[in-house]
């Protein structure tokens, strides 16, 4: 007969949680409802610190990819929290009024005048007024409170919702299988509404009342979420996973001069738990945290003995690395579609019609691709795998491949146009004035924006379920935390290449590829070389990939380790 309960949940009043009573799509949808706001600030950012703050164009790239990185880089505090001491319902719930808050002084910092400088001068277009410290320092405070929002939000929405099914229940398990390519699709369409709606609404009608919508919207989200407190299922929490991490590491190192005993079933293990993970060979030298010597007798100290299980567990986190690493290029040249590509689209023909397109929203349709990707896929290409090889489809390394594969055409596109676009400059440089539009249409960008969403398509979906599903089972937040980092990182490495490439190229008198003026510079040679690193990346990537092995785990393995007494082998230190 099935259980009525989930065994590792519990429901809202700390009960084993009820399976017709909590859970399944309803929850998890109304967990989704914060995916709004983040993007319409993010991407139009851009155009706000170029044409009101009158900033150098690298220098708004750089402080729009820096609040994007530092956005991603807290989901590990806000990972942290919710594994060892919130939970991931609090968590969600504080951060979503921090992220509230930040929108709200953004939508200030744009209404009140002295908190940003006077317009330019049209008989003076070269001199416009730069913002003021205490002008950036009030627009820093409003952003920064939005990134330390979204990081508390972003590094636990996914594990609720994944906590909503049951994955050793069968029905559940199905559902679960297709749940993080429509959670993708959710979020997806809240930023395709962001990039249009919002951004429409910043260029003609005012930035204070987008950004107040933000805050209102990000308000109501909260009140929705919290209307699902009774349908919830809550996972216990099993313990600090940091401290863990670091008890093992500790461990290693206090006895690294230890003798590995002769075989490795002799190895301390905790036989008790219900769930516990088999020894592998890698990463030997952790395997000293379990070596069971003559001062470890009584009660163990995990300061200097940790089971296998949780040395294990170390290691499965460690072997995450390479992957981690090798996709940190991709979200650089997704940060290039908020910062550089929105600035060649200011400096374009928008115009559909007698409609004007605003620069930013041209990121709809980078939305649109990652949506149609995953809907083609969802109901197409994984029905058709699974008919003909009886699998559910690609694997999530299969995903994040492809993945890396579209953004290298995504940048090779990206640097074709640019080219054509300097062309035009160049024909009508004698007659352009700082705000003259080029004779060239803003849609021969779209190749780079669709080409990098179908990439982004797979690696969403690909990369976050591979670190779920390879992560070990107390440590998902922590995990969810450290995929959304490869963002981070890849924001900040786009910092760190621009830069460089304005010391290197700019230097001596040198041609600046990446002028203070777009028009000035030599973009399409950046796009080249962040398609050259791609490529060298997806090689290393296919390696790692390749290389790869999951832990097995067994619920009751019978090994010939101690428990809590003292073992039938010891080593000395």
């Amino acid at each position: 007969m099935m259980s009525l309960t989930v065994a590792d949940a519990l429901d809202y009043k700390g009960f084993p949680a009820n399976k017709c009573k909590t859970g399944g799509w309803v929850p998890a949808a109304l967990i989704l409802s914060f995916q709004v706001s983040t993007m319409g600030i993010a991407v139009n950012l851009v155009t706000y610190l170029v044409g009101t703050m009158h900033l150098p164009s690298s220098t708004s790239a750089n402080i729009v990819t820096d609040f994007m990185g530092a956005s991603f880089l807290l989901c590990l505090l806000g990972g942290f929290l919710a594994d060892s001491f919130l939970g991931r319902f609090y968590t969600i719930a504080i951060f979503a009024v921090i992220q509230a808050l930040g929108t709200g002084l953004l939508a200030i910092s744009t209404a009140l005048p002295n908190l940003r400088p006077p317009p330019c001068n049209p008989a003076l277009s070269d001199k416009c007024e730069v913002a003021n410290n205490l002008q950036m320092g009030f627009y820093y405070l409003a952003i920064y409170l939005n990134a330390v929002g979204v990081g508390g939000i972003k590094s636990s929405v996914s594990g609720l919702g994944t906590d909503q099914f049951d994955q050793k229940d069968e029905k559940e398990k199905a559902q679960m299988a297709h749940f993080f390519d429509r959670f993708y699709f959710v979020i997806s369409s809240g930023t395709l509404l962001a990039v249009t709606v919002l951004v429409y609404i910043q260029d003609q009608v005012g930035r204070k009342w987008a950004y107040g919508i933000c805050s209102a919207s990000m308000t109501v989200a909260l009140f929705v979420f919290l209307l699902g407190t009774k349908r919830y299922r809550y996972k216990k929490r099993l313990g600090t996973p940091i401290f863990q991490i670091i008890q093992v590491l500790v461990a290693a190192v206090r006895k690294r001069k230890a003798v590995f005993p002769s075989n490795a079933s002799l190895l301390y293990e905790d036989t008790s738990q219900e769930s516990r993970l088999y020894h592998t060979d890698k990463f030997r030298c952790l395997d000293k945290a379990a070596i069971f010597t003559s001062k470890d007798s009584g009660s163990p100290n995990p300061w200097r003995l940790c089971t296998v299980t949780k040395v294990e567990e170390v290691k499965m986190l460690i072997k995450l690395l390479p992957i981690w690493a090798t996709t940190i290029i991709f979200w650089t040249i997704h940060a290039q579609l908020a910062s550089f590509s929105v600035q060649q689209a200011s400096t374009m023909d928008t115009s559909l019609g007698n409609f004007q397109i605003p620069p930013a929203s041209l990121y709809a349709f980078f939305i649109v691709s990652i949506m149609s990707t995953l809907a083609i896929y969802d109901r197409l290409i994984m029905p058709l795998l699974k008919k003909s090889r009886g699998s559910q489809g690609l694997t999530n390394l299969q995903k994040v491949g492809i993945g890396l594969f579209f953004s290298i055409l995504g940048m090779a596109a990206a640097a074709l146009v640019e080219k054509r676009r300097l062309s035009v400059v160049g024909a009508h440089r004698s007659t352009m004035t700082k705000s003259t539009t080029l004779p060239i249409s803003a849609f021969f960008l779209l190749p780079q924006f669709m080409l990098v969403g179908i990439g982004e398509a797979f690696i969403l979906s690909g990369e976050l379920a591979f670190f779920i599903t390879n992560a070990p089972k107390g440590m998902k937040a922590i995990s969810t935390g450290l995929f959304l980092t490869t963002t981070s990182f890849g924001m900040y490495l786009s910092t760190i290449l621009v830069m460089i490439i304005r010391n290197v190229t700019g230097r001596k008198g040198g041609h600046d590829w990446l002028t203070p003026r777009i028009n000035d510079g030599r973009l399409d040679y950046y796009y080249w070389l962040l398609a050259m690193l791609s490529l060298i990346d997806l090689g290393l990537y296919i390696l790692c990939a390749i290389r790869f092995k999951p832990n097995s785990s067994d619920n009751a393995p019978k090994m010939n380790a101690a428990v809590d007494h003292t073992p039938p082998h010891e080593e000395k230190e």
